[in-house]
């Protein structure tokens, strides 16, 4: 189910998936600020918790029971925490959880926004406030991560394996025109393609031949492109040069978590799995991961899950709660309140609930103004 943006009196349905490790604590944080929220609004949100976890994969067999999908296409959206854990393969872990739910409901464009925010600090010495603010969009249905490939001959001198990358025109048109409507949004109509297509002859040669040919119905919209590797450099040394990029499925992963690094924290950092075309519910989750080394201590950054509960808002068609949310986490950061990754000294707690409190607080100033 998806929601219709024309809908009169509004009521969100939310599969909460905390997962495993963090997962657990930094959904519930979330759960807690968006409750808040829509207190505020003039919206609901009805959650229903799915214990899908390598807790469940160990018990069961599987991280998703039969029928699993057909209860999330209920939803309107999906709260994803994280999924690995220290005893299970990670190759198992992402394929029988999160790529198991991207995939079938067709949440082909997955975009991570990344900024400094106020209170917080670049690891960049020269990145002055405003030089890095970024959107991310990642192919999320097949390229490097399309599941194609074998093995052969285990355990003999011979073996051999396979790890096919698939490009197809329909999957990568409909990526290109997404990233070029959202650079056709955003203030400086700016896009960099980002490609590997002077070694990967093939599908990376038709990546550039396709973003080419859609740039054509977009003449607002200035395109650059660049190298994978040289992009690593350029996102480090100028910052201020890029605006909205695309890449790969596996390109993109690797830059979105060098943008938030370079932002300050991974911990910050939220990341939409959509489905453009609205027939199936998109998926939102922050990027950090499980983080057993922290689990269970109450440390946890909760900010990137704000911030991505923030995206699940606009997307569902409640862009003043959403932008409320986002303010009022910046507020948060503003005023000191940090984790240890950020440099501070506050709890996954304390930050929830400064961030809940300048959520009312911004909402009764506008109340009276």
């Amino acid at each position: 189910m998806s929601p219709s943006l024309d809908a009169g009196p509004r009521t969100h349905s939310i599969a909460c998936m905390p997962g495993d490790g963090i997962g657990t604590e930094v959904v519930a944080a979330g759960v807690e600020v968006l409750k808040a929220v829509a207190k505020i609004g003039s919206f609901k949100l009805e959650f229903k918790d799915y214990d899908w976890s390598s807790e469940t994969y160990k018990k069961t067999g599987k991280y998703i029971p039969d029928g699993g999908l057909d209860e999330l296409r209920k939803h309107d959206a999906i709260l994803f925490g994280a999924v690995g854990a220290p005893d299970v393969p990670d190759h198992i872990s992402l394929w029988g959880l999160r790529l198991a739910i991207c995939q079938p409901l067709q949440q082909y464009a997955n975009v991570r926004p990344t900024k400094v925010f106020r209170g917080t600090q670049s690891p960049l010495r020269n990145c002055a406030d405003g030089d890095l603010d970024w959107v991310i969009i990642r192919e999320n249905s097949e390229g490097e991560y399309a599941g194609q490939g074998g093995r052969s001959h285990k355990g003999l001198p011979w073996e051999t394996s396979t790890e096919v990358s698939i490009f197809s025109r329909h999957a990568v048109e409909r990526i290109f025109r997404f990233a070029f409507e959202t650079a056709q949004k955003r203030p400086r109509k700016l896009l960099t393609v980002v490609t590997k297509s002077n070694a990967q002859r093939s599908g990376m040669v038709m990546w550039d031949e396709v973003a080419a040919a859609v740039a054509k119905d977009f003449p607002d919209v200035t395109v650059d492109k660049m190298l994978v590797d040289a992009m690593t450099v350029r996102m480090v040394n100028k910052p201020k040069s890029l605006d909205t990029i695309v890449a790969t499925n596996l390109h993109a992963d690797i830059l979105s978590d060098l943008a938030a690094a370079l932002a300050g924290s991974i911990g910050i950092a939220p990341t939409s799995n959509l489905d453009p075309t609205r027939q199936n519910p998109s998926m939102f989750e922050p990027i950090h991961g499980s983080a057993f080394d922290i689990a269970g201590k109450g440390i946890a950054n909760p900010v990137g899950t704000f911030w991505t509960a923030s995206e699940m808002l606009k997307w569902l068609g409640e862009e003043d709660a959403a932008q409320l949310l986002l303010d009022a986490t910046e507020d948060v950061c503003g005023q000191g309140i940090l984790t240890g990754d950020l440099g501070g000294k506050a709890t996954t707690q304390e930050v929830t609930n400064a961030v809940i409190k300048a959520v009312q607080t911004r909402a009764n100033k506008s109340k009276s103004s």
